[in-house]
C-alpha cells in the first residue's frame, strides 16, 4: 500500500477519534497556509503531547490536503503503539542525547576560580565523557546541561560555557547546593552523561523533504509541558530552515507560525483554536551568513531563531504564572458587556491583548486595585455559587424559579435515563483510562524538570489507553450477547449474526449515549444557581455582587480607555467590533448559511445540541424572544440581553480559568433579531461577522463610526506595523464586509476575500 493512502487512512481515523474526544476543534488564519512550495510548521505552546501534532496536521490537511511530517522523538516511535501510528503518519525519527542519558560514577562540584572546570570525586571522565559529549546535573539544580570540550583527567574536565548560560546565574545557584551537599556529608553532586548524537542524516533528510516541496512540523520547544509560558526554542528549526535555502538556492522555505489553544486539554469533551499565523520568509541575508560557516552561522541561527520566536508570539498567549492568566481572562469576561457574544478566536485575541497590557502596565497603582477587586468578586461569585455570566439576570426568586428548577430535574433524569447505558457499558474502559493516564502523568512528571504537573501528557494517554481497551471490551460484549443468545434457544442465524450486530450497534450507541450525557451533564450545571436562588436571605447577596459587577466593568472599561492608547496608536480606531445583532441563518442558502466542521448545521430549538434553550424560552420566559412569561433571573419584565448566557451549556468551570490554563466559552446562540442563530465551526469561523455585518448596519448609520459611538466598550482590532495577521475576518473592513452579495456562495466569498487581503498586505 502506498505512504500516502495509508496517510490518508491515518487521518480519517484520527479525526474520527479527535472529534469525540474534543468537543470543538476551531482553525483561525487557516488563509495563511501556503497551498504550495516548502513550508516547516512551528508548533506551540507544547501542552498535549502527541494530540499538538494531530491536531495541526488534522487542519493543515483539511484546508490545502497537504501531508505534514513531523519530527518526533526517536524514544518515543519506540513505543509500540506511539511508534505505529507515528509511521503511519510519515514521521521523521529525530534522537535526543537526553533520551540516552546514563548515570556518571562519582559527584561532581565546580572549581572555585573557573566555573567552566568541572572537578570529580571519585569519576571516571576519561573513560565516560569525550569532546562534544554533555554533562547534565541533577534537577535540584533544573538539570543544567554544558557540553564538554575537553577531558583533563579522570577528576577534571572542562566545559564549553558556565551552566546557565554567561549570567552567572546557574553557576551561582549550583555552588549554593554543592555548599547544601556538603553540609549533609556529600562533596558534589551527581551527575548524568549525555552521549553526542550526529544529527546530520536527520538534516540531510529534512533538507530533501523541502527540497521536493513537502512540509514539516516541529515543536521548537522540545518536549510537551504544561508551563504557562513558552519553554526556549531549541535552534533545530532554524537550522533547518537556513540549511536548506544553503544546500540550494531554489529552495523558497516559509515558516508558518502556529499556535495552540485548549480550553481544559486533558478534559474528555474540551475545546480546542488552531491559529496560523502568517507565513514568515527567510532573509537573504542570514542564508549568507549561514553558508560563511563559523560564528556568521551561529548568529545567522540565533537571529532567525528570534524571529521564530516573534512570530510564535503573535499566535500564543504567554503569561508569566497561572495566577496572572485567571485574572487576565476574569478582566476579559468584565469587559465583555451582555448581549456581546464573542467567537472562540476572539476570546483568545482578546486574552493575548489584556496580557501584554497587563504586563506593561501591571505596576500602575490603578491595575494593582483593579486586580484585587476582581479577584475578591470572583471569591465572592465562588462562594455564591454562580458564574459570573449569570450575575446580571441573578433575581429575587419566584415561582418561576421553583417550576424551573423541578422542569430541569425531570430533564436530567430524562437524559440520564438515555446515557446511562452507554455509560455502564463504557465505565470499565473510562475508570481505567483515568487511573493508568494519571500514573503516566506521575511519572512523567518525575522524569521532567519543566512541567509543573504532567497535565500535558493526560489527553494522550487518555486516548490510546481508550483506543486499547475498546476493542476489547466491545469483542467480550459480543461473546456475552452472544452466550445469552444461546442459552435462549434462539434460531442459528440469530446466533451467529448477533456478535456482530452487536460490535455494530455498540459505536452508536455509545455516540447517542455521549450526546446525551453530555445535555445531562449542561443541566447539572445549571442546577446549583437555582438552588443557591431559592435560599432565604440570598437577595442581598446577589444585589451585592450585581453591584460590584457593574461598578468593575465600568473600572475595567475606563483603565482600557486610558491606557490602551499608551500601548495602541491607533486603540481607538480600530477594534474588534462585535455586534449585538446577527442575520438569521435560516431562509437563504447563501453565504449566511454553513454546515459546520462536526456536520450540524444551523439548528434552532434542537434539543439534542441544546437541550433546554427551547423549552426554557417557551415555558419559562427565559429570553426577550418568547411569546409570554419572564425569566426567572432576568426580572419581571422582558429584558433586551439575550438569555443564551443563562443556560448552562455556556461556561465551562469559570472558576477554573479558560484554557486548562485558562479562556471561557464558546456561544452556541446569538441575538440575531429576535431569532437564535447556531455560530460555526471550522476554519472560517471568524467569518460569522459576515452575517451579523448586514443587519447591524442595516440598523444604524452608514458610517462605521456611527457604530463606534454608539458603543463605547466594543471590542475592535488594532493594526498597523504591530499588527500581526489574524483572521479574515480581523482584517477585513466592516464597510466592505456589509457590501457583501448574500447570495454568493460562502466559497466565493471567502476566495474573493482573501485575494484582497493578499494585494492589500503585498501593497503595504
Amino acid at each position: 500500500m502506498s505512504p500516502a493512502i495509508t496517510y490518508e487512512a491515518a487521518l480519517v481515523f484520527w479525526r474520527m477519534v479527535t472529534q469525540i474526544f474534543f468537543r470543538e476543534i476551531r482553525p483561525r488564519g487557516a488563509f495563511n497556509i501556503p497551498h504550495k512550495g516548502p513550508v516547516i510548521f512551528v508548533g506551540a505552546p507544547h501542552h498535549n503531547q502527541f494530540l499538538d501534532p494531530l491536531l495541526l496536521t488534522l487542519e493543515v490537511y483539511r484546508e490545502t490536503h497537504r501531508h505534514v511530517q513531523f519530527l518526533t522523538a526517536a524514544k518515543s516511535m519506540q513505543r509500540k503503539a506511539v511508534g505505529f501510528f507515528a509511521r503511519l503518519m510519515d514521521s521523521i525519527p529525530v534522537s535526543r542525547a537526553s533520551d540516552e542519558a546514563k548515570p556518571g560514577i562519582g559527584l561532581v562540584y565546580l572549581s572555585l576560580d573557573d566555573p567552566c572546570l568541572v572537578l570529580g570525586e571519585g569519576t571516571k571522565f576519561t573513560t565516560e565523557f569525550a569532546p562534544k559529549m554533555q554533562i547534565m546535573l541533577p534537577k535540584s539544580v533544573n538539570s543544567a546541561v554544558a557540553e564538554v570540550v575537553e577531558v583533563i583527567s579522570d577528576t577534571e574536565l572542562r566545559i564549553k560555557k558556565e551552566f546557565g548560560g554567561d549570567s552567572g546565574k546557574g553557576t551561582t545557584r549550583i555552588r549554593e547546593k554543592i555548599g547544601e551537599a556538603r553540609e549533609n556529608g556529600n562533596n558534589g553532586l551527581a551527575f548524568k552523561v549525555l552521549p553526542f548524537i550526529n544529527q546530520q542524516e536527520m538534516y540531510r533528510g529534512v533538507y530533501q523533504k523541502l527540497k521536493e516541496g513537502g512540509c514539516i512540523g516541529i515543536f521548537p520547544e522540545g518536549g510537551s509541558h504544561d508551563r504557562t509560558d513558552l519553554l526556549p526554542l531549541k535552534a533545530g528549526v532554524s537550522i533547518m530552515a537556513l540549511g536548506a535555502m544553503a544546500n540550494d538556492p531554489t529552495v523558497q522555505v516559509k515558516i508558518v507560525p502556529v499556535g495552540l489553544s485548549y480550553f481544559h486539554a486533558h478534559r474528555f469533551r474540551s475545546r480546542a483554536v488552531v491559529e496560523f499565523g502568517a507565513a514568515l520568509d527567510v532573509p537573504a541575508e542570514l542564508v549568507e551568513m549561514f553558508k560563511e560557516g563559523g560564528n556568521k552561522k551561529r548568529e545567522a541561527v540565533a537571529k532567525f531563531l528570534d524571529l521564530i520566536y516573534d512570530g510564535l508570539k503573535t499566535v500564543t498567549i504567554r503569561a508569566p504564572d497561572y495566577d496572572t492568566l485567571m485574572l487576565i481572562q476574569a478582566v476579559r469576561r468584565l469587559y465583555k458587556t451582555p448581549g456581546q457574544y464573542l467567537t472562540l478566536g476572539q476570546v483568545v485575541e482578546l486574552n493575548r491583548r489584556f496580557l501584554e497590557g497587563y504586563t506593561h502596565f501591571k505596576d500602575e497603582p490603578r491595575v494593582q486595585k483593579l486586580r484585587t477587586d476582581v479577584l475578591k468578586y470572583n471569591r465572592l461569585i465562588r462562594d455564591l455559587g454562580i458564574r459570573d455570566h449569570q450575575v446580571p439576570r441573578a433575581q429575587k426568586a419566584s415561582w418561576k424559579t421553583l417550576g424551573l428548577l423541578v422542569y430541569r430535574l425531570v430533564l436530567l433524569m430524562i437524559w440520564t435515563s438515555l446515557a446511562l447505558p452507554g455509560v455502564i457499558l463504557n465505565g470499565p474502559m473510562f475508570i481505567l483510562a483515568s487511573i493508568i493516564s494519571r500514573q503516566k502523568a506521575k511519572e512523567a512528571l518525575a522524569a521532567s524538570v519543566v512541567k509543573v504537573a504532567g497535565r500535558d501528557v493526560l489527553a494522550t494517554w487518555k486516548i490510546l489507553i481508550s483506543l486499547g481497551i475498546a476493542p476489547v471490551m466491545y469483542a467480550f460484549y459480543a461473546i456475552v450477547a452472544t452466550i445469552v443468545a444461546v442459552k435462549a434457544n434462539t434460531s442459528l442465524a440469530t446466533r451467529i449474526w448477533t456478535p456482530f450486530l452487536v460490535i455494530l450497534a455498540l459505536p452508536f450507541m455509545n455516540y447517542a449515549a455521549l450526546k446525551f450525557g453530555e445535555a445531562g451533564m449542561d443541566v447539572l450545571k445549571s442546577l446549583r444557581p437555582l438552588i443557591v436562588a431559592l435560599i432565604p436571605g440570598q437577595q442581598r447577596s446577589f444585589d451585592k455582587v450585581k453591584a460590584m459587577r457593574v461598578r468593575l466593568a465600568n473600572e475595567v472599561a475606563d483603565v482600557i480607555n486610558d491606557f490602551g492608547p499608551k500601548i495602541y496608536d491607533d486603540f481607538d480606531q480600530f477594534r474588534i467590533l462585535v455586534p449585538a445583532s446577527a442575520p438569521p441563518s435560516t431562509g437563504n442558502p447563501g453565504v449566511w448559511r454553513r454546515k459546520s466542521s462536526v456536520g450540524q448545521v444551523d439548528a434552532q430549538g434542537n434539543l439534542l445540541i441544546h437541550p433546554m434553550t427551547w423549552i426554557d424560552e417557551r415555558l419559562f420566559g427565559w429570553s426577550r424572544s418568547a411569546k409570554c412569561g419572564t425569566s426567572a433571573w432576568g426580572g419581571s419584565t422582558p429584558t433586551q440581553d439575550s438569555s443564551r448566557p443563562a443556560t448552562p451549556d455556556l461556561s465551562d468551570d469559570e472558576d477554573h480559568g479558560d484554557y486548562d490554563h485558562a479562556v471561557n466559552y464558546i456561544s452556541a446562540y446569538e441575538d440575531a433579531s429576535r431569532h437564535k442563530v447556531r455560530s460555526r465551526q471550522g476554519s472560517y469561523a471568524d467569518l460569522q461577522r459576515l452575517r451579523m455585518t448586514a443587519t447591524t448596519q442595516q440598523s444604524t448609520s452608514s458610517s462605521s463610526n456611527g457604530l463606534r459611538a454608539n458603543d463605547s466598550q466594543a471590542l475592535h482590532m488594532r493594526q498597523g506595523s504591530r499588527q500581526r495577521k489574524q483572521s479574515l475576518s480581523d482584517l477585513i473592513p466592516v464597510e466592505r464586509i456589509g457590501s457583501v452579495d448574500r447570495q454568493e456562495t460562502f466559497e466565493d466569498v471567502t476566495a474573493s476575500l482573501n485575494k484582497e487581503v493578499s494585494r492589500q498586505s503585498s501593497g503595504a
